[in-house]
C-alpha cells in the first residue's frame, strides 16, 4: 500500500514508518522538523520537509497516489496548549483539516488517527476508562484531539473515508525527545544519565498509563487491516505514579538521586488510565511490554545515545 505518514521524523511515527516499510509498504513522510529529527527518517521513505498546513500538501497526495494516511503530526505539548491555545488549534485542527481535504479530493481510502486516551477523557469518572467514557478534556490539546475525531466522522459521512482512531495512553520509549513536548520518562532518563537531579511536578502521586512505543507501533500495523470506522484505547490498564517511574529509572541508571518536587503544572490531570479490551477483541492487540522491560529498553537507548 501507498501510505503517507505525517510527523514521520518524530518519536512514534518514525518507528511506525520503519515497521510499514519492513512490511513491504511504500511510505511517504511529511514532517516540518519542528520537533522531529532528520536522523529518525527511514532512508527508504520518500521525505518532504513540509508543514501540514501548507496548501501544496495535496500535490504530495497526487504525486504518490496515496491510499492510506497515518496522521501523527501534531502540537503535542499539553502545557503549551494551555499557554497558547491558538497555536495548538492551528496545528491540530487547521493542519488536520488540510490533510482531510486532500484525502477527500484524491480518493484516500482510510485515515489512521493518533488521538489521546488521557487528554480526551480528562479527569475520569471511573478507572480504567473505556472508549464509552464521556469526553471531558481539561486542556486545549485534548479539545483539539477530540475535534479531530469529530471531523473524521464528518469526512466519513460525506466522503466515504474510513478511519481508525487510536487513543494512546502515555507513550514512552527509544527516540523520545527529552526536550520540548517530551514525557517524563525521556526527561528523567536524560537528566539522570547526565548526573542531574530532575524535578517531579507536584506530589508525584499523579498517575499515568505508560505504554511502550513498540506496542503502539504494533497497533498501527494491525490498523492497516481494519475495515469501517472504530476507536481503540491503546494502553495497559495499569496506573503508575510518577514517583514509581522515577524510582525504577533511578535504580536502572544507578544514580541514587533523591526525589525533588516542584509545583504542579496547570492543565494536567491527576489520574489517567485506559482500558484496551476493545483493541484485544477487534484487532487482537494487547501490550507486550511490562513497565520494567520498557523502561530498561528506554534507558539502554538513552545510554547509547549519550555515549
Amino acid at each position: 500500500m501507498k501510505i503517507l505518514v505525517t510527523g514521520g521524523a518524530g518519536f512514534i511515527a518514525s518507528q511506525i514508518t520503519d515497521a510499514y516499510i519492513a512490511a513491504g509498504h511504500q511510505v511517504v513522510v511529511v514532517d516540518n522538523l519542528s520537533t522531529g529529527r532528520r536522523e529518525n527518517l527511514n532512508p527508504d521513505a520518500v521525505f518532504y520537509e513540509m508543514d501540514i498546513q501548507d496548501p501544496r500538501l495535496i500535490e504530495v497526495f497526487q504525486r504518490h497516489e496515496i491510499e492510506i494516511v497515518n496522521h501523527h503530526a501534531a502540537q503535542m505539548d499539553v502545557r503549551r496548549s494551555v499557554e497558547d491555545p491558538i497555536y495548538d488549534a492551528r496545528n491540530n485542527v487547521l493542519g488536520f483539516l488540510n490533510i482531510l481535504q486532500a484525502c477527500a479530493r484524491t480518493g484516500v481510502k482510510r485515515v489512521i488517527f493518533s488521538s489521546s486516551g488521557g487528554a480526551i477523557y480528562g479527569e475520569q469518572d471511573y478507572f480504567p476508562a473505556d472508549e464509552g467514557h464521556k469526553t471531558q478534556p481539561c486542556s486545549p490539546y485534548g479539545i483539539t484531539k477530540l475535534v479531530g475525531e469529530k471531523y473524521l466522522f464528518f469526512y466519513s459521512q460525506n466522503y466515504g473515508i474510513e478511519h481508525t482512531i487510536l487513543r494512546y495512553a502515555n507513550v514512552y520509549g527509544p527516540r523520545q525527545n527529552p526536550h520540548g513536548e517530551a514525557g517524563v520518562v525521556a526527561i528523567f532518563c536524560s537528566r539522570l544519565l547526565a548526573g542531574e537531579e530532575p524535578v517531579i511536578n507536584g506530589t508525584g502521586e499523579q498517575t499515568r498509563d505508560f505504554v511502550f512505543v513498540g506496542d503502539v507501533v504494533a497497533a498501527n500495523l494491525l490498523a492497516l487491516g481494519l475495515k469501517g470506522n472504530d476507536t481503540f484505547n491503546i494502553g495497559t490498564a495499569r496506573e503508575s505514579t510518577i514517583n514509581e517511574v522515577y524510582r525504577i529509572l533511578n535504580q536502572l541508571i544507578g544514580s541514587n538521586k533523591p526525589e525533588k518536587h516542584g509545583p504542579g503544572k496547570e492543565g494536567e490531570q491527576f489520574r489517567s488510565v485506559i482500558d484496551p479490551t476493545h483493541a484485544l477483541k477487534v484487532m487482537g492487540w494487547k501490550p507486550r511490554f511490562s513497565l520494567d522491560t520498557g523502561l530498561r529498553e528506554t534507558v539502554d537507548f538513552f545510554r547509547k545515545a549519550k555515549a
